[in-house]
């Protein structure tokens, strides 16, 4: 924060240009690889590239989060439910419902968080 306000951040290689989201991000061996695409007080939009055997510990936040596979297949955990995404679906981590990630296979997505 500089003088009370917030900054925030726009990706410029896709700001007022087309991109393709796949190619916008690589893999990194044993890692979690993130990308801010768009960071405004509304909300935020991250592409994530995890690598075969990553995870995301099963956690809460206040908000819903909108979750596109965009390459390979995730494995998600939402209210205790297993739940396995490949490419091209979409789907809505419900707010204050417990969820995890795992990359049984490496895969990307693009996550877009709604904070209100």
């Amino acid at each position: 924060m500089t003088q009370g306000k917030t900054i925030r951040t726009v990706l410029d290689e896709c700001l007022a240009k087309a991109a393709t989201l796949t190619e916008m991000i690589d893999y990194a061996e044993d890692s979690i690889v993130s990308k801010t695409i768009l960071d405004k007080s509304v909300g935020t939009i991250t592409l994530f590239a995890f690598a075969k055997g990553q995870k995301l510990s099963e956690h809460t936040t206040p908000y819903d989060a909108f979750v596109e596979v965009i390459e390979g297949r995730a494995t998600l955990t939402i209210g205790g439910e297993v739940l396995h995404v490949p490419v091209g679906q979409i789907i809505i981590m419900p707010a204050n419902i417990p969820h995890a990630v795992a990359a049984d296979e490496r895969f990307k997505m693009l996550l877009t968080m709604i904070r209100a």
